[in-house]
């Protein structure tokens, strides 16, 4: 997967602002795959801080790798920021860190009051325990004493809606039950800033609305989050910015509706990265257009243009624009028809679209000589992704395939807004009437 890094400055005065409340400064991780040499390595590092010698943290030693590079983020009172990228980017391990579990090889961590981290499912639950056991445990390890425990007990209970199985032992719980009970105490500890890793990705559908009322709810009372989640939709509706890692490195920081679609742009091409996707334009060889060949038909060009018939490298949804066809034709042609079938190479070849001009235009004779299909497309309905094209000509009731979905020109589909909960871009207008 091939990712073009966006470099960023890093703000150095940002902890002197009094609304930054979470300073991640500078913060890189290694790990070691071996697990025979991480025992070695980490016997070796408390020797050294136990001698008071310094670690060259900055090197890698055999079998390490970086886990996270360099990272940076800031993060103000009643602000939220969305962690996302491909498992193993780094997200999960910089939650860690961010609440104390680990511990980075180099830079800062600084945060300014009451942290609660769901990072892990159940985080604090002990299984042999009944739940209203680990509800006190729980929010005690967050801080709270024995007297606000008592006061949210209620408060907590409600939330988890686990009623008849508050004295049963976690081990008897669903995942879900897990979810509703770690979120409920983590809401009520009254945190300042919250870490919630997938958490909201389990349980049912009035569950997971009922968290995201309460996120906006303490989000309007100033409490700050740090959200993981592989839904593109839970980051938009819940964090301003977003982080968008990949193998440890930031790729791209900011405004979570631009993050997202930079991350769904990779995504979807990526799946298709053997694929070689043509510029815009795909000529064929002359040898190819012989006369001799058993041939009715043969392909010159084709490409893409955009409204005002400039050769363009990419289609974008929501946007106009002409897939041409530049043909050479050796014999006469009866009730001809030109047909595409276009395929998603980024959804295992899904056939998207098979259009046959004769059901726009009707059927056509062809006469000898070069001509030009011109396909307009008002809008491009076709979402993010890489798309091949096979083309064939029927005339008089008989199919001939001209050009295969296997040797097919490919192209790419940048998209619009954030297209990942949507099949397809339908054009429309909107209205609005006061009655």
């Amino acid at each position: 997967m091939t990712i073009n890094l966006i470099q960023e400055n890093t703000q150095e005065s940002i902890w002197e602002d009094n609304k930054t409340i979470l300073s991640v400064q500078n913060v890189s991780k290694k790990f070691c795959r071996s697990l025979k040499r991480a025992y070695i390595y980490g016997l070796k590092d408390i020797t050294s801080q136990l001698l008071g010698k310094s670690r060259k943290s900055n090197c890698l030693r055999k079998d390490e790798f970086w886990a996270l590079s360099d990272i940076n983020l800031q993060l103000k009172r009643g602000e939220s920021v969305g962690l996302i990228g491909v498992n193993g980017s780094g997200k999960t391990t910089l939650m860690r860190i961010i609440a104390g579990i680990l511990k980075p090889d180099n830079g800062s961590i600084k945060v300014k009051g009451r942290l609660a981290s769901l990072s892990v499912l159940g985080a604090g639950f002990n299984p042999i325990l009944s739940g209203r056991e680990n509800v006190y445990i729980n929010m005690a390890i967050l801080g709270l004493s024995k007297q606000e425990i008592d006061k949210n007990f209620q408060n907590v209970l409600d939330f988890a809606e686990i009623w008849d199985a508050i004295d049963a032992p976690v081990r008897t719980y669903s995942s879900g039950m897990k979810a509703r009970l770690g979120f409920a105490c983590a809401i009520y500890t009254n945190p300042d800033i919250m870490l919630i890793d997938e958490v909201l990705a389990v349980g049912d559908f009035s569950f997971r609305q009922k968290c995201y009322r309460k996120l906006s709810e303490l989000r309007q009372n100033g409490v700050s989050f740090v959200l993981v989640s592989h839904a593109a939709s839970a980051i938009l509706s819940t964090c301003n910015s977003a982080i968008y890692l990949h193998k440890g490195k930031v790729v791209m920081t900011g405004k979570a509706k631009l993050v997202i679609k930079r991350y769904e742009e990779d995504l979807a091409v990526n799946k298709g990265k053997k694929i070689t996707v043509n510029p815009g334009q795909m000529a064929f060889p002359e040898k190819l257009k012989n006369k001799n060949l058993d041939t009715k038909l043969q392909i010159i060009t084709i490409s893409l243009r955009d409204s005002k018939g400039n050769l363009i490298e990419r289609l974008t949804t929501g946007k106009g624009a002409y897939i041409c066809v530049e043909c050479e034709c050796y014999t006469p042609l009866k009730d001809a028809s030109l047909n595409l079938i276009i395929r998603s190479i980024s959804e295992q070849n899904n056939c998207c679209l098979w259009l046959k001009s004769c059901n726009d235009m009707g059927f056509i004779d062809i006469n000898p000589g070069c001509f030009v299909f011109k396909m307009k497309l008002p809008y491009c309905g076709l979402i993010t992704g890489v798309y091949s094209i096979k083309l064939n000509l029927s005339h008089n009731g008989t199919y001939y395939t001209i050009l295969d979905a296997v040797e097919s020109f490919k192209f790419q589909v940048d998209g619009i807004d954030n297209m990942s909960q949507c099949s397809y871009y339908q054009p429309r207008s909107w209205e609005f009437e006061s009655r």
